[in-house]
């Protein structure tokens, strides 16, 4: 199964809360525990990496301003 960056995010989303059901399109998958997950996040990031995709972490932003003296 060819996983894309969406899929990575879920399965990081789902680890980070704790949750043990993950969607992918229209299929819903639940891991038994967190050692399944985890070996399910490794495999997505092998997937990803074998098709030459790399996760790029969120962009970030930052604006300043001051009132000026």
């Amino acid at each position: 199964m060819a996983y894309s960056e969406e899929d990575l995010r879920r399965v990081q989303a789902a680890l980070a809360k704790g949750e043990r059901r993950v969607s992918f399109g229209d299929k819903t998958v639940e891991y038994r525990d967190v050692a399944e997950l985890q070996t399910a996040l490794r495999e997505v990031k092998r997937d990803l990496a074998a098709q030459g995709v790399t996760a790029r972490p969120p962009r970030q932003i930052r604006v300043t301003t001051s009132k000026g003296t």
